[in-house]
């Protein structure tokens, strides 16, 4: 069976769409759950489905504490869903196109630092865009710049709220990630 570790710092949403689309995977499962986030629903959300958390500071991300922990997983793929923080340079070294990521938009625009979540939903509305979509892309040492896997596109009303983009956006999210994941593990 082919190990997946997924990385998030928030409410999980995807993540548990993730161990559970898994859950009934013949291939692979979700070991284990990283967090940066103490407080993280994630945390409830991956103990729920009986998932292992790991709970580490930024610290600990950096001095190569939580590579070795991913190191005693040995896992086949590595999934960030909402994680905020720069993957460092040693993780993704040793685990070279094994780390994946998604993002709210369609990279290379409204990609970089600071730009996640709501600041993007709000960015596209402002800029009155017609169509936003998910990019789910390798992880390289800069945010959102690593080669593009797959994107899907939604189109926008004139009407949509910030709050409108995010439910469309999260729709997407839902459908594709499992699933493009399920393609590259199997490939793994």
């Amino acid at each position: 069976m082919k190990k997946i570790i997924v990385f998030a710092s928030g409410s999980g949403s995807n993540a548990e769409n993730i161990i559970k689309y898994f859950a009934k995977s013949q291939i692979a499962n979700v070991v284990s759950v990283f967090t940066n986030n103490a407080n993280a629903k994630v945390i409830e959300r991956a103990k729920n489905h009986q998932v292992e958390v790991e709970i580490f500071t930024k610290t600990e991300l950096i001095d190569g504490n939580v590579l070795q922990k991913v190191k005693n997983i040995d896992p086949d793929l590595i999934v960030l869903a909402g994680f905020l923080l720069q993957f460092p340079k040693n993780i993704i070294e040793a685990y070279p196109n094994k780390i994946i990521n998604i993002h709210p938009a369609l990279l290379p625009n409204y990609g970089g630092k600071g730009m996640y979540g709501m600041h993007i939903h709000r960015a596209i509305v402002e800029n009155k865009e017609k169509e936003t979509g998910i990019s789910i892309h390798y992880v390289n040492e800069n945010y959102d710049e690593g080669a593009i896997i797959f994107q899907e596109k939604v189109a926008l009303a004139d009407t949509d709220t910030a709050e409108d983009v995010a439910a469309k956006i999260h729709e997407l999210e839902q459908k594709h990630f499992p699933e493009v994941i399920d393609r590259l593990i199997r490939l793994a």
